[in-house]
């Protein structure tokens, strides 16, 4: 198959990633068919039959759809796990009844790490989740190699801390503090030393694009994370949004949450020899484009001024 020729099923198309990818593959002249619940409620994959359409004679499938937030999963665990592990349960099972199998690349993240016990951790670290999300996620990572397995070609990436789009959720915790530094607000911050990896979103979608050429070429690839080997505590963040405020505001210490990871930074070396791709973006630059970005959006964009949700 060439790559100048693709049609590509994208799930989750509408969402932080989802966002940057696809003008990615547009730009390549790729064909890309878009499936996302924000689009309409008759583009939800739990809903009978919208799956197999959306697979109908695609070449490959990047599936990012999901119930993507730490602390929803929490709150409703079933439709985490109908959602992250049913739907794509379902999609393998599409795939692979095709006399010409698609491949797929699909998105994990770094909660199935749970919290490692070296840093940065290596993508051969134990899987040990803490919380829903997490469990999730493994659980589909499993599915994928069972598929991998039998012939499928299939490929998993981990996302970290993804950042710096204003159509990011409101109150994942770099979007919160850019949002009160950009219109004035409190930060609130659960767990001032918990330490993460924040990863651009641009440069997370140039990697995923990258996975996707080597799958289609090549068939499966290692699994590997998008992750910029440097950490940041959640303190260490709020008083960078701080020192770059536009309005004012207030930094407050609160609780951490018992289902929480409380450090994550990767290793960046596989993604490097297996894709030459690298996170370069310094964060106290891409935190202060996001604060501009937000400022110039106006007050119906985002509304974000507490990192109550956080991760």
């Amino acid at each position: 198959m060439g790559l100048d020729a693709v049609r590509i099923l994208v799930t989750g198309s509408s969402g932080l990633i989802g966002s940057g990818l696809v003008p990615l593959m547009e730009g390549m002249g790729w064909e890309v068919r878009r499936l996302d619940i924000r689009r309409g409620p008759g583009q939800n994959v739990l809903t009978a039959g919208v799956l197999e359409r959306a697979a109908e004679g695609v070449d490959g499938v990047v599936h990012l759809a999901a119930v993507s937030r730490v602390v929803w999963a929490e709150r409703d665990p079933d439709l985490c796990r109908a959602t992250n592990v049913g739907s794509l349960e379902r999609l393998l099972r599409i795939m692979s009844v095709r006399s010409l199998r698609p491949w797929l690349v699909f998105a994990s993240s770094r909660e199935v790490y749970g919290d490692a016990d070296v840093l940065p951790v290596r993508e051969d670290a134990p899987l040990i989740p803490m919380n829903v999300y997490g469990r999730s996620k493994v659980a589909g990572e499993r599915l994928v190699a069972q598929a991998a397995e039998a012939g499928l070609p299939a490929s998993i990436c981990r996302f970290s801390s993804v950042y710096g789009s204003v159509g990011d959720h409101a109150d994942r915790v770099a979007m919160a503090f850019a949002g009160a530094a950009a219109r004035g607000g409190t930060m609130r911050v659960e767990g001032a030393g918990h330490t993460f990896d924040f990863t651009h979103v641009d440069e997370v979608a140039e990697g995923l694009l990258r996975l996707v050429e080597a799958t289609a070429a090549e068939g499966s690839q290692p699994t590997v994370h998008f992750a910029s080997g440097v950490g940041t505590t959640l303190g260490e963040l709020a008083a960078l949004a701080a020192g770059q405020a536009l309005a004012p505001v207030t930094i407050e210490d609160a609780p951490q949450r018992s289902y929480d990871v409380a450090r994550f930074v990767g290793d960046p070396a596989l993604a490097e020899r297996l894709l030459g791709w690298r996170a370069v973006r310094d964060l106290g630059a891409g935190m202060n484009k996001l604060i501009s970005d937000l400022m110039h959006a106006g007050p119906g964009a985002a509304p974000a001024l507490s990192a109550r949700d956080g991760r």
